[in-house]
Order: C-alpha cells, then sequence, then structure tokens
C-alpha cells in the first residue's frame, strides 16, 4: 500500500518523536516471519517499552537526519524492522531473545547516541543489565553498610538479654 506525501511526513515525524528520547535503535531483518510471529514480537516489545515498526528505509533514513543516530543510516538496506527504545538495553534484549527462538529474524545493526554497533555489538549490549536492574544494585549497595550498622547495633542489646535469659535460667535451675 503506497503512502501519499502527508502520510509519509505523519510517519517520519512519530518516528523523530520516537526518536527524541531515544537511547538506542535496533535493526533487524524479518523476511519469512509468519504474521503470529511478528505479533508476538510486537506484544513482547510494548511489554519492555520498545518502540518497534516496519519502516520504508527511505522514511527511516529521513526520520534520523540530524539525530545521533544519523550514521545508521548506512545499515538500512533490506526489508527491516525498528526497535527503538529509551532504555539503551530494552530494545536489544527484545531483538536478541526473540532472534534466539526465531531463526527468520536477523539481527542487522545497532545504534546508540553518536555510536554505530554491527549484529555482534547488539548481542553484547543485550547481554547487559538493564537500567532498572542497575539501579536496584545499586541501592543495594548503598544500603549494605547501613543495615549491617543497624544489625551491628541491635546486637548489644540482644546479647545483653541473652546473658540474662541465661542467668534466670541458671538461677531457675539452682533453686529447683
Amino acid at each position: 500500500m503506497a503512502l501519499n506525501r502527508q502520510e509519509k511526513a505523519a510517519v517520519i515525524e512519530e518516528v523523530s518523536a520516537e526518536l527524541v528520547n531515544a537511547q538506542a535503535i535496533v535493526v533487524a531483518e524479518y523476511r519469512g516471519l509468519s504474521v503470529e510471529s511478528v505479533t508476538q514480537l510486537r506484544k513482547e516489545a510494548r511489554a519492555a517499552g520498545v518502540y518497534l515498526r516496519v519502516l520504508k528505509n527511505t522514511l527511516a533514513r529521513r526520520a534520523v537526519v540530524g539525530t545521533p543516530f544519523e550514521a545508521l543510516s548506512d545499515k538500512m538496506a533490506g526489508p527491516l524492522i525498528y526497535g527503538i527504545s529509551a532504555d539503551p538495553v530494552a530494545a536489544a534484549k527484545v531483538l536478541v531473545n526473540f532472534a534466539k527462538s526465531n531463526d527468520k529474524l536477523v539481527l542487522t545493526a545497532g545504534a546508540m547516541p553518536g555510536q554505530v554497533m554491527d549484529a555482534n555489538g547488539v548481542k553484547a549490549l543485550a547481554t547487559m543489565p538493564s537500567r532498572e536492574e542497575l539501579l536496584s544494585k545499586l541501592l543495594g549497595t548503598m544500603q549494605a553498610p547501613i543495615a549491617q550498622f543497624v544489625r551491628t547495633l541491635n546486637e548489644v542489646p540482644t546479647k545483653f538479654v541473652r546473658g540474662l535469659a541465661a542467668v534466670r535460667d541458671q538461677k531457675d535451675s539452682q533453686a529447683a
């Protein structure tokens, strides 16, 4: 189905709006995927907060002009599906995990602001922990000294109570 000029402009504007907050773009060739597979991929992407869209490459090239992802234009060839996400790892994880179970989805390239990656770079990016995982690890690391300090402070009265209980038990056994 051919798009008229206004529809093309709307698509470019929509993708450009997604690219404003994007931290990563992952591009994959979807040739041979069934409709059910693509629907499942879209469902997984939606759950992970990834904007997933099949685009004409000329429209995608126009959308990335003037953005930090402009260098990715050289990799836009063939029938491609674009995964765009604000989390640098989310798009890569969704597409790499889906490609593991569907050999027809072939990772082509990816980009982070100012940096283009090949398929191996995208796979390496997918193995990194997400932003939420990193924040939770940081919070756990920051809470560890405080929690240890509280346990140490709690140990003094606990030992005192145990000592009193031992003295009480000893006097009870002597009285009996």
